[in-house]
């Protein structure tokens, strides 16, 4: 068979991608430096890194959906590192909430005295985005005077609004966060049950956003108390971060019954304290996560003196959870399903609800039961949501509350159709500029779930973080753009933690299912302890670190590729590289005239290491190939190269804004 290899350049792009988790953050948070600090043992600098990007990262750390984990490569050897798990390890001991671990009480630093703390000891790191805290303070310095007048207002004090206000605040603005509910947070409040996190830390999290100088005005609702012209005439810039609030219905006969109940309306009603009165049979339609938050949220409404461990037996409260997915194809966390099963959740895979049945009566229908149908695909061929149904096969189950959890969307009734020039889509979406994430109203920028649907926390952080950058570009007649330094740092005493490949998982410690059930808001994580965060900080693979080659010295004598343990080095005819020009040297660092070139070997990125021609020709055309998806960056090729033509070395980079001359 004739295999061949397409190869491209390894530009400075491939080697920041190869440290995947801060590649996959979409705020750039350098992951692999927590971790790697948290395995030495320093949790105070793994919780400066872990902040420097993020200000909401002791937040994350509890309820992030952690993307980096899903691209950790770790993940293509066992099992991802548990990144998010080893953020609240950091954050729990030095951010302004201090949780329980290794016994310790639980306890909030006042925002100014965190506040201090953040500026005093703002810290270089070895790979840093262009969000960086202590990037942020240097550009405020880069324009003077700071801009002066009216502040900027923002809409909405969910996770965008809050990174919008903490950024512009250190860039000397000073802005004004409205809030329609009587409490700040948005969706962090509203939508994520107290169980998961904790409202002290929410409280404490906000306090040090507040102590930059920001206001949050709560119980204002835009278009009521006070109208979006209003701000636009009293405010130099508008931010809209309205998150999604409201819930998607169903099209089908019955929705409208009595009993009928929104996902996110119900997690709100929990979290204000006004829970809606539900029946003994609930039902909740939807697959993902926010579905298992209001499952799990109704089994914990039940009273507190009924045993949660009887809660199959009849007559007590059945919550079932119903999806057009299987199980692999679950949009929900495995681990939701997981604790929803053990709290009493019974889950049903692959029905689609057809119609809610219901009962007449003096005040309306009421809900009765609802008919769901086979749904036999979910995804087709071309890899797009169009659910496929059997409707011979259909089921019927009983239930007096139904729970929509389907969907979610913005509630946009303050917008008026093109009022003051902002442009609305025809399903009346806000029009916008994705560079500037500006409307096109002058000075009305947008930012987080209003702008792309729901997401995670995270996503709206890094687009709060961008709409804060579009405001500071209008509002100073500045243009800013990314100044990038990238340079490698050889390690010549480079070790592993003994038995790295072999190491398991650490979980995370949860209460017990009567301590969960028998208090309805204490939390199910415990979080780790520092031995079992060291342990689990351990297994992280440091994909900072690269082998580096020096083509002059390589013999081709293959005794790297026998002592790699997962087989990412091999001997590889030439001929079987694809390129339709000769091979040439690229304009790198004089010192690092290596790994050139990436190839696509068995469908994964792989490095070549140029031999000069002469030995090509004495070798009958063979190169020295390296598998990076399965690197596990032990250094045993170095250690065994008998020309020292492999190094170890660390990419370091800088990232940062700059003003244009």
């Amino acid at each position: 068979m004739d295999i061949r290899h397409a190869v491209k350049p390894a530009d400075a792009a491939y080697w920041k991608n190869q440290i995947r988790c801060q590649a996959a953050c979409p705020v750039h948070t350098d992951a692999r430096g927590y971790v790697r600090a948290i395995a030495e043992g320093d949790f105070e600098k793994a919780y400066l890194i872990a902040r420097g990007p993020n200000p909401l990262a002791s937040i994350c750390g509890w309820i992030c959906g952690a993307p980096c984990e899903s691209a950790c490569r770790r993940g293509e050897i066992d099992q991802p590192i548990a990144i998010r798990a080893l953020k609240r390890a950091a954050t729990d001991r030095f951010g302004p909430y201090r949780a329980d671990h290794n016994g310790a009480t639980a306890s909030q630093i006042a925002p100014e005295d965190h506040l201090a703390y953040l500026n005093e000891n703002i810290i270089d790191g070895p790979c840093e985005g262009p969000n960086e805290l202590i990037h942020l303070v240097q550009l405020a310095a880069l324009t003077k005077p700071r801009p002066s007048g009216p502040t900027v207002a923002i809409i909405g004090s969910g996770p965008a609004g809050l990174a919008c206000a903490h950024d512009l605040a250190l860039l000397g603005m000073r802005p004004t966060i409205f809030e329609a509910e009587s409490i700040p947070a948005g969706m962090l409040y509203l939508g994520v049950p107290e169980y998961r996190l904790p409202r002290d830390l929410i409280t404490a999290e906000i306090g040090v956003i507040q102590a930059l100088g920001v206001e949050i005005k709560c119980g204002v609702e835009i278009g009521k108390d006070i109208l979006l012209s209003d701000l636009r005439d009293q405010f130099a810039a508008v931010v809209v971060s309205v998150g999604c609030k409201r819930s998607r219905g169903l099209q089908i006969p019955g929705s409208d019954a009595a009993g009928v109940i929104g996902g996110v309306e119900f997690l709100r009603s929990i979290a204000l304290q006004a829970p809606i009165p539900l029946g003994e049979k609930v039902v909740v339609i939807g697959g993902g996560n926010v579905a298992y938050d209001v499952s799990r949220a109704v089994v914990r409404q039940e009273s507190n003196d009924v045993s949660r461990q009887a809660m199959r037996l009849p007559g007590k409260r059945e919550v079932q959870i119903v999806c057009l997915e299987s199980l692999e194809e679950m949009p929900a966390d495995i681990v939701e399903i997981r604790e929803g099963e053990e709290e009493g959740v019974v889950r049903k895979n692959g029905w689609g609800p057809v119609e809610i049945l219901t009962e007449g009566g003096a005040d309306g229908s009421k809900v009765i039961g609802i008919r769901f149908q086979r749904c036999i695909r979910v995804i087709d061929e071309l890899g797009k949501f169009n659910p496929l149904f059997d409707g011979n096969d259909t089921i019927d189950l009983p239930a007096d509350t139904v729970i929509l959890s389907v969907g979610q969307a913005a509630d946009l009734t303050f917008f008026e159709s093109g009022e003051d020039g902002i442009a609305l889509t025809e399903n009346r979406q806000i029009q916008w500029d994705e560079k500037t994430q500006m409307t096109s109203g002058e000075g009305v920028f947008i930012a987080g779930d209003v702008a792309y649907g729901p997401r995670l926390a995270i996503h709206a952080v890094a687009s709060g973080k961008k709409a804060a950058r579009g405001v500071y570009e209008y509002l100073t007649g500045t243009h800013l753009h990314e100044d990038a330094v990238q340079f490698h740092v050889e390690l010549p005493h480079f070790h592993r933690e003994p038995d790295l490949e072999n190491r398991s998982r650490t979980e995370m410690p949860t209460r017990s299912i009567a301590e969960r059930l028998s208090n309805p808001t204490a939390t199910i994580e415990i979080g780790y302890t520092d031995e079992q965060a060291m342990a689990e900080a351990g297994r992280c693979l440091d994909c900072g670190v690269d082998t580096v080659f020096n083509q002059e010295r390589c013999v081709l004598c293959g005794a790297c590729t026998e002592v790699c343990p997962t087989a990412c080095l091999q001997l590889r005819p030439i001929r079987e590289i694809k390129s339709e020009e000769p091979f040439v040297e690229h304009d790198v660092e004089s010192h690092y005239h290596v790994q050139k070139n990436t190839i696509i070997m068995r469908d994964k990125k792989a490095f070549l290491t140029f031999i000069p021609q002469a030995r090509i020709e004495a070798n009958e055309d063979y190169a020295l190939f390296k598998d990076e998806d399965v690197c596990i960056r032990c250094g045993k090729c170095a250690q065994v190269c008998p020309t020292k033509t492999i190094s170890m070395s660390r990419i370091e980079f800088r990232d940062r804004w700059t003003v244009s001359p």
